[in-house]
């Protein structure tokens, strides 16, 4: 196991980037550089920087790169919500999507705060 893979908010934007691709395999092709490059690239982005961030030397450069995750997080929300009104994304592929995002964002949420000491009320 690499040190990374420890983390359960790695695990789960892992889980989510494999469903990202899996579900994106179904837009249409005229959105292959438009919504399903943005929402590879997003959920990509978010795994890649936990396991990048967690090598870094150092707790601070850490929690920079979860910052990072927690931005991809908020991107790929919206790269679903606007699939989802274009109905692109729709029934089961939307709930599961969008719960896996939540799951990931709440989990990567926590361990920033957990390294940067604070708790759910933003305080030291």
């Amino acid at each position: 196991m690499l040190p990374y893979e420890r983390f359960a908010a790695w695990q789960r934007c892992h889980e989510l980037a494999l469903a990202v691709y899996r579900v994106t395999r179904s837009f249409p092709t005229d959105e292959r550089y438009g919504l399903t490059s943005q929402a590879r690239r997003a959920a990509f982005s978010a795994a890649a920087n936990i396991a990048e961030g967690s090598a870094k030397r150092g707790r601070r450069e850490f929690i920079r790169y979860l910052d990072i995750t927690i931005g991809s997080l908020s991107e790929l929300s919206y790269v679903f919500r606007l699939a989802h009104d274009l109905n692109v994304l729709v029934g089961e592929d939307w709930e599961e999507l969008s719960g896996l995002r939540a799951r990931a964002g709440f989990l990567s949420w926590r361990l920033y705060e957990k390294l940067r000491g604070t708790h759910g009320d933003g305080k030291r």
